[in-house]
């Protein structure tokens, strides 16, 4: 298990349904141990030359690193933004046991 690390991904989705469902897709495919869907999220940013505002959806996705790249790739085909945030967090520092759980639920079997 030294070799093993757990990421955490952080995704915008428009809205709760949309969090719902990509965080229900994701666990059942594998591809994440756990999704929190965290509603109430005010994103400022840059788009196409003007400043945007909208109310989103986070989810926090963890899952071992080695997952990423089907993770990024299951994202992008399924989510509804043309540029989704997709964004990979290493975790530092993690029990044992959720870093075996989380193992054991995003292996393929």
């Amino acid at each position: 298990m030294a070799d093993e690390q757990l990421s955490i991904i952080l995704v915008t989705a428009p809205s709760q349904d949309v969090a719902q469902q990509l965080a229900q897709d994701l666990v059942r495919e594998r591809l994440a141990a756990c999704v929190n869907v965290v509603s109430g999220v005010r994103s400022i940013y840059a788009w196409e030359g003007k400043i945007e505002q909208a109310e989103e959806v986070l989810m926090i996705i963890k899952t071992q690193s080695s997952r990423y790249t089907a993770l990024e790739a299951f994202v992008r085909a399924h989510h509804p933004y043309e540029t989704p945030e997709i964004v990979e967090i290493p975790a530092g520092r993690v029990t044992p046991k959720y870093l075996q759980w989380v193992m054991k639920e995003t292996t393929s079997d």
